[in-house]
């Protein structure tokens, strides 16, 4: 390997990558294991993830874009609600997420709940929560995360860490702790309407559980089964 690559044989992987799986032995799911809608379904495997599941960040989500020429992009937020009305997350509405779901409301929302053998995939449409609701949950962020959104012009190039730390620290002498900080015009929250929901339950010999709902035009759900 030569040295100008930037990797040496002591940085390779020393992994055999085809061989590295592991074998689910979990439950089952099955269709009468189901709730009525998929929100009270995510809400019972939510709760188990939350408590039981060994996760670290159990409402960690990746959210999955694409702009208006149909390039992609992924990157991990955290859901901060959910309800019949959708799954909510807070961001820079100035970020390439922002930018991607002004120009195409179409998301995916992943929840990969590895040491469980389970996701749910959401897809569905991104519309903006209102701003009341925005400055609700505004006022419920720490101080420094209040901060922190003034200061980071997310998704843009920046020269370095220190510009970053420098606006950090003029917010922090503008608006000292206990003082009320103003929600960013270029803040707020997006909720996904789902159009589909999938529950993924991983069993042996990769013959997994593949649950999805699928919203009916009366407003109703439909359960179909897929292939693993």
């Amino acid at each position: 390997m030569r040295q100008d690559d930037g990797v040496t044989d002591r940085d390779a992987a020393p992994f055999d990558l085809a061989s590295m799986r592991k074998q689910y032995r979990t439950e089952g799911l099955s269709e009468t294991d189901l709730a009525a809608t998929p929100v009270e379904q995510f809400a019972r495997w939510f709760k188990q993830a939350a408590t039981d599941g060994g996760l670290f960040e159990p409402n960690a989500v990746i959210v999955s874009t694409a702009d208006a020429e149909g390039r992609p992009s992924s990157r991990t937020v955290l859901l901060k609600h959910f309800d019949d009305d959708g799954f909510v997350f807070y961001t820079n509405y100035d970020s390439r997420k922002g930018r991607d779901l002004a120009a195409n409301p179409h998301v995916s929302l992943l929840f990969p709940w590895h040491p469980m053998a389970r996701q749910v995939i959401v897809t569905g449409t991104a519309r903006r929560t209102g701003r009341d609701e925005t400055a609700a949950y505004f006022r419920t962020r720490p101080h420094g995360s209040q901060l922190g959104a003034w200061a980071s012009g997310q998704s843009s190039v920046i020269a370095g860490r220190a510009e970053l730390d420098a606006s950090y620290a003029d917010l922090a002498a503008r608006y000292p702790e206990h003082e009320r900080v103003p929600v960013p015009p270029h803040w707020g929250g997006f909720r996904v309407v789902p159009e589909a929901v999938e529950f993924w339950q991983g069993r042996e010999n990769r013959l997994h559980d593949r649950l999805r709902y699928v919203a009916r035009p009366d407003g109703g759900w439909r359960v179909e089964r897929l292939s693993p």
